[in-house]
């Protein structure tokens, strides 16, 4: 599996709040891979993530932002969860714009714990299976979605996993999606 994404370009979409763990491990397991990786932001310099929400974790390196970026620039899409991070993400117009287009396109978006915020803010929720941090579940169901209880559930090009104990499942079917360049 090594270099089975050579060429490819995954955009990953966070902001202060980040879940570390759902921001590093999808990204080193599609950099192993061979893409090329983008942290997107709503603001420049760098992010703050966390730890199981609440402990500081280290910062990370803005590369550009969202506002500046379009779907067709990547093949695929993770957007990690954390509840601050998910929460700022679905309140910024140009980070919802981005992910509706992203999901329209058909190419792969990785979604994981409180990232599916935005799939409902997006308005891309609405009949598609999908599984996401406890929490978060009835606001999937009203926005139309079916919820389920998975490690990570694929659904169309909708990639969606619970928790950072998911991770190894999401990571691997989130490399697979975008090497067959869809969520198929």
């Amino acid at each position: 599996m090594s270099n089975i994404l050579t060429g490819k370009r995954v955009a990953i979409l966070a902001t202060d709040g980040v879940e570390r763990l759902e921001l590093t491990e999808p990204r080193d397991a599609v950099d192993k891979a061979g893409a090329a990786v983008t942290l997107l932001s709503l603001q420049d310099g760098e992010i703050d993530a966390r730890d199981h929400d609440l402990e500081p974790s280290g910062s990370y390196r803005v590369d550009r932002l969202v506002k500046d970026a379009a779907a067709d620039e990547f093949d695929g899409l993770v957007i990690p969860g954390g509840t601050v991070n998910a929460d700022k993400l679905r309140s910024d117009e140009d980070a919802v714009a981005f992910v509706r287009a992203f999901v329209e396109s058909g190419k792969p978006v990785g979604v994981i714990c409180h990232g599916p915020w935005t799939l409902v803010e997006a308005g891309v929720a609405k009949g598609r299976t999908l599984t996401s941090y406890p929490s978060l579940r009835t606001d999937l169901r009203n926005a139309g979605a079916t919820v389920v209880d998975e490690e990570v559930v694929v659904d169309g090009n909708l990639i969606t996993s619970r928790s950072p104990d998911d991770l190894p499942a999401f990571c691997a079917a989130v490399v697979d999606a975008i090497a067959k360049g869809s969520g198929d």
